[in-house]
């Protein structure tokens, strides 16, 4: 297994490239999900009800050339899913303040759900390019070449952000995942531990570290991140293919059938399941 040293932990982590390993761990087929908070958790605390959007848009009547009430009613469009609102709200405060970075970076996320990841990469540079300082412009662009499988220049941005003292739990969770998938589990288990720390009430953290634990055989620590998974949110595949994944490594059958069979009844295209499924003589209900 490769490893970092402490001094490249602590500086710009020199020969990265030749340390990551793109095929990832080994662990049944299990993976940690792509998603762990809100994107739009971080752009602005207005809700996507209609109740804020049409209090959002009283405020734009009455101020219809404040570029910052069309960027916080674009995000509460966002966190509505109604991204076509959410585009023309971000282009009118780019238009009214062409030097809004953080309606580029907001812009940049709708363009990136939709697809557009050609103009969701444009708009983060562009957000960067504004302000060299914007933490959560780097975290998305990394977010954008982690998904694109650019997993060296995902590194760097993580890496940039956390460097910029983010408290965003995505910079620590998404390197963590370029840990994991490069062997180096301690390394991972202290940044899913740290994104843990910043989001507290959010599964995803515990199910990467305990992904790691399992790798390097801590099943009890590995369980109960699984378990705390769970309790946190009981709707997600992964939480429980996880938890079936330890029953499984303990020989507990009968259990492990019964969590994959869940995460099946959640998700039923969920590939760890269904292959535990067949692993443990069960059929989903």
């Amino acid at each position: 297994m490769a490893d970092v040293t402490n001094a490249g932990r602590n500086g710009s982590r020199r020969g990265w490239a030749s340390l990551l390993l793109v095929a990832g761990i080994a662990l049944a087929g299990c993976s940690t999900s792509t998603d762990m908070v809100g994107d739009f958790s971080r752009i602005d605390t207005a809700q996507g009800s209609q109740e804020n959007i049409a209090s959002l848009t009283a405020v734009i009547q009455r101020t219809p050339d404040d570029p910052e009430a069309y960027n916080i009613r674009g995000a509460a469009y966002g966190r509505a899913g109604q991204y076509r609102e959410a585009l023309k709200d971000f282009n009118q405060a780019i238009t009214l303040d062409p030097r809004s970075y953080r309606a580029y970076a907001n812009r940049a996320l709708i363009h990136r759900y939709v697809g557009d990841n050609t103009q969701a990469l444009a708009d983060y540079n562009q957000a960067i390019a504004l302000n060299p300082n914007y933490d959560s412009a780097y975290v998305g662009r990394g977010e954008l070449y982690r998904l694109a499988g650019r997993s060296t220049e995902a590194f760097q941005d993580f890496e940039r952000a956390i460097q910029l003292d983010t408290t965003d739990p995505r910079a620590f969770h998404r390197r963590g995942l370029l840990y994991q998938a490069s062997g180096q589990h301690q390394f991972a288990i202290e940044d899913f531990a740290k994104a843990i720390s910043l989001a507290p009430n959010q599964p995803y953290g515990y199910n990467g570290r305990g992904l790691s634990y399992l790798a390097l055989g801590d099943d009890e620590n590995a369980f109960t991140d699984f378990n705390t998974a769970i309790r946190l949110d009981d709707s997600i595949a992964e939480s429980w293919a996880n938890q079936a994944l330890v029953y499984e490594r303990r020989g507990e059958m009968d259990k492990a059938s019964r969590s994959y069979s869940r995460a099946l009844q959640l998700d039923p295209n969920y590939g760890p399941a269904r292959e535990g499924i067949g692993r443990t003589g069960r059929a989903s209900a």
